[in-house]
């Protein structure tokens, strides 16, 4: 749905899509009162080939940390000092990739971070919403 200054609207949750990732359909929690967008993961490594570091990770299931998902291999990463939910800071993995939210991608950070207690394994920050997006909190997975 569009607003006449272009701005996509979007409910409190919706499908988005990690094109980069080999990522369609997750279903992603809509917050606008955090920063940054994370992205469900676990057992990171970090490997060299050629004198370049990859970072390996595990998309995992939310509901179990034992479930041993789809390996990712990028060498688009970084590490960063970020504060979490509960209040505490942390050093997380930052990839770079491409989110696709209501038809708008956009290229992006994304946090690896242990969500197994979450709901949603995906959380979209206010980063990737600025400049485009309203969100209608009454409403879920409006977007196609």
């Amino acid at each position: 749905m569009k607003t006449k200054r272009d701005k996509t609207i979007i409910g409190r949750s919706e499908f988005v899509d990690f094109p980069e990732l080999g990522i369609s359909g997750i279903e992603a929690k809509i917050d606008t009162g955090a920063y940054s967008t994370a992205i469900h993961a676990n057992r990171f490594w970090v490997d060299q080939k050629d004198d370049i570091d990859y970072l390996n990770f595990e998309l995992l299931e939310p509901s179990d940390d034992n479930y041993v998902g789809l390996v990712i291999r990028t060498k688009n990463f970084y590490t960063k000092t970020v504060r979490s939910s509960n209040g505490k800071k942390e050093t997380r993995f930052i990839i770079k990739t491409i989110i696709n939210i209501g038809g708008k991608k956009r290229k992006t950070d994304v946090s690896l971070a242990n969500r197994g207690k979450m709901r949603y394994n995906v959380l979209v920050g206010r980063k990737v919403l600025k400049n485009g997006f309203l969100v209608d909190v009454s409403k879920k997975n409006i977007t196609k």
